[in-house]
C-alpha cells in the first residue's frame, strides 16, 4: 500500500492541503481548503492543522510549508503572519498533537522543491531563483538542483520599501493594477535580484503565475523566465517531498 503523504501549504487567506504522490508529484485528489484565521496565532493555526489531518486521515508522514524562515523545525520571522510565530517550535508541536513524521520549511522553499523535481526546473543546472508572488513575494534559490533555503528576497529594497509592498500579488489587487502595469514592478524587482544573482533561470509561481499569459508578453529579464508548472499548488507538493524526503 502507498505511503499517504499529506502536504499543507499556509498562506495569507487560505491553507491549502492534498495527499501527495511523491514518485510524481501529483496530487491524489483534488486540495482540500480552509480559511487561514485571523489572526493565525500558533494555537489557532495548531487546531487547524489537526482538524486537516484528520481529515485526511489516516496518513503516514506531514510536510508543511510555512510563510517564514524555518530552522531545524523552528520558525524564525512572521513578516506576514502572527508574531507569536516568532522562535515556534512548531515541528515539535505539531508532531506531538498528530504522533506522525513532520517535515516544517518555508513555503517558497517547498514550492521551488516541487518545481525542481518534477516542474519548470527539472533537469536544470547553474543558479535558478524561484519566485512566488502572493500576500508577499517568496524566494528559492537552486544551485546545480541543490536548496539554499531561507532566502527572504522579498524583502530587497526596492524604491525605499520591502519589494513586496510594491508588486506582490496582493498589492497588484489592492492597487487595482492591469497586467502591464503589474509586470512593470516584476520586471524592476527581477533586474535588482538579477544584479544581485545572475541567475541563469526566474520561476514565477504563486496562484498568479496561472495568469501568466496575461502579463508574460509584458516580462523582460536577462535570464530566462519560466511559468511554474504547479502554480498555486506547489507548495503542498513541495512540502509532501520534503516529508517524504526526512524520513
Amino acid at each position: 500500500m502507498a505511503e499517504r503523504i499529506l502536504g499543507i501549504d499556509v498562506g495569507g487567506s487560505s491553507i491549502k492541503s492534498a495527499l501527495v504522490d511523491v514518485d510524481n508529484g501529483k496530487l491524489l485528489a483534488a486540495p482540500y481548503s480552509v480559511p487561514t484565521p485571523k489572526p493565525a496565532t500558533p494555537p489557532q493555526l495548531l487546531d487547524v492543522f489537526g482538524d486537516v489531518v484528520q481529515h485526511f486521515a489516516p496518513v503516514d508522514a506531514i510536510g508543511l510549508a510555512m510563510p517564514s524562515v524555518v530552522q531545524h523545525g523552528v520558525t524564525r520571522t512572521a513578516a506576514n503572519i502572527d508574531a507569536g510565530w516568532l522562535g515556534f517550535p512548531i515541528e515539535r508541536e505539531l508532531h506531538e498533537r498528530t504522533r506522525q513524521p513532520v517535515k516544517v520549511l518555508n513555503d517558497a522553499d517547498a514550492a521551488g522543491l516541487a518545481e525542481m523535481r518534477w516542474g519548470s526546473g527539472r533537469d536544470t543546472n547553474g543558479l535558478v531563483i524561484m519566485l512566488t508572488f502572493g500576500t508577499g513575494i517568496g524566494s528559492a534559490i537552486f544551485i546545480d538542483g541543490r536548496l539554499v533555503p531561507n532566502t527572504e528576497f522579498g524583502h530587497l529594497e526596492m524604491l525605499g520599501r520591502d519589494a513586496e509592498l510594491h508588486a506582490s500579488a496582493r498589492v497588484r489587487t489592492a492597487e487595482k493594477l492591469d497586467w502591464p502595469q503589474w509586470a512593470e514592478r516584476v520586471n524592476l524587482y527581477l533586474a535588482k535580484m538579477h544584479a544581485l544573482f545572475w541567475p541563469d533561470v526566474f520561476i514565477l509561481g504563486g496562484a498568479v503565475s496561472e495568469n501568466y499569459a496575461l502579463f508574460a508578453p509584458h516580462l523582460r529579464s536577462q535570464a530566462e523566465v519560466r511559468p511554474a508548472l504547479f502554480a498555486g499548488h506547489a507548495g503542498i507538493v513541495g512540502a509532501a517531498l520534503a516529508a517524504q524526503l526526512a524520513r
